[in-house]
């Protein structure tokens, strides 16, 4: 399966039978990243982590009883 990064439009080529190749293929919303751009925002993000002014908003769960 041919694919496109959503960053760098660098077309790259999986495999069909793969997990990523069947989630492209069932939700088009599931977009491809090709491994040098997972990288580079890896390295950036964990560079503002460091500095400490990076907040990660998530969600609380509350353990629900029922």
């Amino acid at each position: 399966m041919k694919v496109k990064c959503v960053i760098c439009d660098q077309i790259e080529d999986i495999p069909d039978d793969s997990p990523e190749a069947k989630k492209l293929r069932n939700r088009p919303i599931h977009t491809y990243m090709c491994d040098i751009c997972k990288q580079r925002i890896e390295e950036r993000t964990n560079e503002r982590i460091a500095t400490g002014n990076f907040h990660l908003y998530r969600t609380i769960k509350k353990d629900d009883e029922w």
